[in-house]
């Protein structure tokens, strides 16, 4: 049982709950994510499965895209709506801001986040500070000061404002924190601003229309491996390359392979990842090439 399953993560759970039901519906234990989601966010959460495992590095890569739903006037020290309020400008009826800024202000704001450029990560994220979570410092109230981070945003689109909040979709590449999107429009804005909703509609290859939902999942028993991505299926970005049998068992054992074991390749390859598969069609290994076309096994999957 091989594969990747793209979970529809609900909200108010963290994607280790969801691995962790997740390896009761296969009944196997070599279950990860890849790609975390904040409790509060929903939406592709891809989980490796069984072999496949091996390949979650590979899988991670690729841009990623968000939808969020940013508060104004509200901003809170985990940058999103479940912390706790640090400041609140908004009127006494919550209607909307004493202030609002104008659509101009919103879309001069909103130009300055796309390309590449530092972000400073929130005090409650993952990131490291001389070895410790960041998470737990602020959770132990000690100062947290992030460092900053490039990123890269390939596409910011507001797609709604109202008078107490904005509606964007976010094109990144991985490292991209929508949390600190929202602080910062906020700061720049100068009204501040947290984030209220998260969904995440594509994480690398996988999209929102691949996924199931987690209680249709469960709720499938034996039925569940039909909605497992062949591993073989995976990564279609890399060349496809068919060894002899000579081939498949010198990939088997992590040997190097050279032109004579192979039998056919969907495109030109050279200094980079490929896949290997035998005749049958099963993926047997991604190899690594070098200049003198030489074919080094970077993950043996048999």
């Amino acid at each position: 049982m091989d594969g990747v399953v793209v979970v529809d993560k609900p909200q108010n759970i963290t994607s280790h709950d969801v691995v962790t039901r997740v390896r009761r519906c296969f009944g196997i234990r070599r279950v990860g994510h890849i790609g975390t989601l904040d409790p509060m966010a929903t939406g592709v959460l891809p989980l490796v499965v069984g072999q496949a495992t091996r390949l979650a590095s590979l899988l991670s890569v690729g841009p990623k895209i968000y939808e969020g739903l940013i508060r104004l006037g509200v901003s809170t020290d985990t940058y999103d709506i479940t912390g706790t309020v640090v400041t609140d400008s908004q009127n006494q009826s919550g209607a909307g801001l004493v202030r609002p800024p104008t659509k101009k202000m919103i879309e001069e704001v909103t130009a300055r986040f796309s390309g590449t450029f530092m972000q400073i990560p929130p005090p409650f994220s993952a990131k490291k500070i001389k070895g410790v979570r960041a998470y737990r410092l602020a959770r132990r109230q000690q100062p947290v000061t992030p460092e900053a981070a490039e990123v890269t945003v390939h596409e910011l689109s507001v797609l709604d404002v109202t008078a107490t909040h904005i509606r964007c979709r976010v094109n990144c590449e991985p490292g991209f924190y929508m949390r600190s999107l929202a602080h910062d429009l906020g700061s720049s804005l100068g009204c501040g601003a947290c984030l209220e909703t998260l969904r995440r509609e594509q994480s690398g290859a996988f999209r929102l229309q691949q996924s199931i939902s987690l209680d249709t999942l469960e709720n499938m028993h034996s039925d569940a491996n039909s909605h497992l991505l062949s591993i073989s299926n995976l990564l279609p970005g890399l060349p496809r390359l068919v060894v002899t049998a000579n081939g498949q068992k010198r990939a088997s054992h992590g040997n190097n392979l050279s032109r004579s074991d192979i039998l056919s390749a969907d495109r030109e390859w050279g200094a980079e990842p490929v896949r290997l598969f035998n005749e049958q069609g099963q993926l047997l290994a991604i190899a690594k090439g070098d200049e003198a076309l030489l074919l080094h096994p970077m993950i043996v999957l048999v």
